[in-house]
């Protein structure tokens, strides 16, 4: 990430799969005027949904800057300082944050339906752990091993070598996650600067880099946990994000990010 991502390298953040658990179950914790002002923001394009527009981000790379997607810490320090980590508001930090300025504003329905677009897919990368991980080895993209006797590396197998491990569908996943007991999905949303410490903290601790550059059997029961958790909190945030701005006595306009 330090010198930023190729397009290849960060093709499917979360993966297809992560970010349609996300917006599934992001969709189910919607309040109804969260439902009604979606829904006419979507009603532009034909058969559109939560879930189809959650990969509309990473499908449209010549939309906006790569590093949109991720933030750089330096390594060892997850504190999130913008002039330091996010020049010119180029990270994922700033652009989700400016993208809910909008989305909350009186700007064209077709400006603020491109806004919900970058929203429900930005808000999802800043919980996967190496989107907010650290510059020198370009979020763990060049950090290089084994998973499963192939090669890859650190990023893509947290982006979506996981998923294929697992092996379920989107809609099972959401479903099975939803079921789970969890007093964080009532927690009001962190800023997305928090929400990014959050995630860079999970990537300092010990054994995230795997051992002898090997991720197995026991490497994945370890985090699939954190996994499903990063998942549920992403939605549930995002849940709350639009709730925010949806509110039944400003349908579209009041919503300030969370203080940082």
């Amino acid at each position: 990430m330090s010198g930023g991502m190729t397009v290849s390298e960060l093709a499917m953040a979360w993966g297809v799969v992560g970010h349609q658990v996300v917006a599934r179950l992001a969709e189910a914790e919607l309040s109804s005027a969260a439902k009604t002002g979606v829904a006419s923001l979507l009603a532009q394009e034909r058969g559109a949904t939560l879930v189809s527009i959650s990969t509309w981000a990473d499908e449209h790379r010549d939309e906006a800057p790569g590093s949109w997607h991720y933030v750089n810490f330096p390594r060892g320090d997850c504190r999130y300082v913008p002039e330091r980590d996010c020049p010119g508001g180029h990270c994922v930090v700033a652009a989700a944050d400016a993208q809910l300025r909008v989305l909350a504003s009186d700007a064209p329905a077709e400006m603020r339906l491109r806004a919900l677009k970058y929203v429900v897919h930005l808000v999802a990368d800043v919980h996967q752990p190496l989107h907010a991980g650290w510059g020198d080895d370009r979020g763990g993209n060049s950090y290089q091993l084994q998973a499963f006797g192939e090669g890859t590396n650190l990023h893509a197998f947290w982006d979506a070598g996981f998923f294929r491990q697992l092996n379920e569908s989107a809609e099972s996943m959401a479903t099975r996650l939803w079921s789970m007991p969890s007093p964080l999905l009532t927690a009001p949303p962190l800023s997305m600067a928090k929400a990014a410490e959050e995630s860079c903290q999970h990537v300092a601790g010990e054994g995230f880099y795997p051992i002898g550059r090997q991720v197995n059997l026991a490497y994945l029961e370890t985090y699939t946990p954190l996994v499903e958790q990063r998942l549920l909190l992403a939605g549930a945030r995002l849940a709350g994000y639009l709730n925010e701005v949806f509110t039944d006595k400003h349908p579209t306009m009041g919503f300030k990010p969370p203080p940082r």
